[in-house]
């Protein structure tokens, strides 16, 4: 015993030799098309998902895990360990947080605790390896759950849509409702802040988004050390490298650079052509 282990869901889509490295189990997120149910990340990768919805007329939805699906993994995770701690999507996004709690309830006889990362993306990925590198150092449970809350103000994520349309359909759209209408050709900045997503500004074409998304993060952690970067992008690994690599030189010194996409749950809601700059800055 004395191990602590770590559960997040798929929407964090944390590279595969993280969530090997430090055995962080995953909760896959339901992807509902036609007829068909996909687990995200399992059933479906972000290829496969691109591809199909250049042609499919039908537009896919998303659905929380069942509660016993939730039970089964947080069950597994505990077998072999003193304690667990899972971090999932912001509440103020989906049911994720809410149904993980609801299955804990029903493992009384192990120690688990849940945490809001107040988030979704990478930036949920961040909170994530926060906690699971202070597990994997021997820290104790109040400290490895210390470090996932201690993480989730120290981290963030600014984005750019081809179109907001994906939001609003899936009813995620926050305040970022008031640029509808007003947009034309012009492209959103967005960003999760408190849990939701906000709209920060609008320019003209994508490239000078990409350009002043990574200028609006550069401002916000520059000087501070340690720091992480993560891109995420939906069906643009192009524009995914330019973001990182303009923060990068930016920035001067980066501990760690991931080039990281969006799962097919996100990308559901945010489109085709996403493209975005999670951090982590300070800790």
């Amino acid at each position: 015993m004395g191990k602590i282990s770590i559960i997040t869901d798929s929407t964090a889509y944390i590279p595969k030799d993280y969530l090997d490295r430090y055995g962080i189990y995953v909760v896959p997120t339901i992807l509902n098309w036609g007829s068909k149910m996909y687990r995200d990340g399992v059933d479906i990768a972000p290829t496969e998902f691109f591809e199909r919805m250049k042609t499919d007329p039908v537009h896919p939805t998303t659905s929380v895990p069942s509660i016993g699906e939730f039970r089964e993994v947080y069950a597994k995770a505990a077998q072999n360990a003193e304690a667990v701690v899972g971090v999932h999507l912001s509440a103020k996004l989906s049911g994720t947080f809410s149904a993980a709690e609801q299955a804990v309830a029903m493992i009384p006889d192990k120690t688990i605790k849940v945490v809001d990362s107040n988030s979704t993306a990478m930036a949920l990925g961040f909170v994530v390896l926060a906690a699971a590198r202070a597990a994997a150092a021997g820290k104790p449970l109040d400290q490895v759950v210390q470090a996932a809350h201690g993480a989730i103000p120290h981290t963030g994520v600014v984005l750019t849509v081809e179109t907001l349309e994906y939001l609003r359909r899936g009813g995620r759209i926050g305040g970022a409702q008031a640029f509808i209408g007003g947009l034309l050709d012009a492209k959103p900045i967005l960003e999760l802040r408190d849990g939701r997503i906000e709209p920060l500004e609008r320019v003209r074409t994508k490239k000078k988004a990409m350009q002043r998304l990574v200028e609006i993060v550069v401002e916000r952690i520059k000087g501070q050390t340690p720091l992480r970067l993560a891109t995420l992008h939906a069906a643009a690994p192009e524009d995914a490298a330019f973001i990182l690599e303009s923060a990068k030189t930016q920035l001067g010194s980066v501990e760690e650079a991931i080039l990281s996409e969006v799962s097919p749950t996100i990308a559901t809601h945010t489109g085709p052509g996403t493209v975005g700059l999670a951090y982590c800055a300070g800790i």
